[in-house]
């Protein structure tokens, strides 16, 4: 056989089963629409609490940020049930668990630590964490995901791993979030977007 034919059967067989992991359930302008939530947010933050060290700042500052995890999980996970509701089958169930069963253990770190730096006072470590954990996130479930997403997990990693060792409360300031969250969740809207396009290529 044709060493050139032979390359060229394994990148379809590989393509192939990439396409068989992905869930097909994303939703680009979800995603999107999480990214702009999240610069929203940011702006809010910056009229209200744009440098939070203490008290009733800093409870704004967390409230802010969690009402838009809140908007990005429904927004999200809203298209997705609604996808799932015109499109239940075997393979979509099998796809849900195992995105769910990836994504779970750094949700639950999430939450964990969240509750604990809030409970300990450590408020300026949130930011960085949250980053850490959505990489993590994004890293265990990179198969199912689209081409890219590992560089923008990277990119949550980096950040959060600057972010913990930010002095003081620096990490808190207005511009982080909408930088970090916003752009990482418009990148991947624009990853989902794109490989929902050339899903609905026609074949060459």
């Amino acid at each position: 056989m044709d060493l050139t034919r032979a390359i060229a059967d394994l990148d379809e067989v590989r393509s192939r089963l990439a396409s068989v992991q992905r869930l097909r359930g994303l939703s680009g302008p979800a995603a999107l629409a999480s990214g702009v939530g999240a610069l929203g947010s940011g702006l809010v933050q910056l009229l209200v609490a744009p440098h939070p060290s203490a008290g009733d700042d800093v409870a704004r500052y967390v409230a802010i940020w969690i009402a838009c995890l809140a908007f990005a999980l429904a927004v999200n996970y809203g298209a997705l049930a609604v996808w799932l509701a015109h499109n239940w089958t075997s393979r979509t169930r099998t796809e849900l668990r195992t995105a769910a069963l990836a994504v779970l253990p750094a949700v639950v770190a999430g939450g964990a630590f969240t509750a604990a730096l809030l409970t300990h006072d450590q408020i300026g470590l949130l930011p960085g964490t949250w980053a850490l954990c959505y990489a993590l996130g994004l890293l265990a479930a990179r198969a199912m995901l689209p081409r890219g997403t590992a560089f923008v997990a990277v990119f949550f990693g980096a950040v959060g791993t600057a972010l913990l060792f930010a002095g003081g409360t620096q990490a808190l300031a207005w511009w982080v979030m909408p930088l970090t969250f916003g752009g990482g969740q418009l990148a991947i809207g624009a990853l989902i977007a794109c490989d929902a396009d050339r899903r609905l290529e026609p074949a060459r």
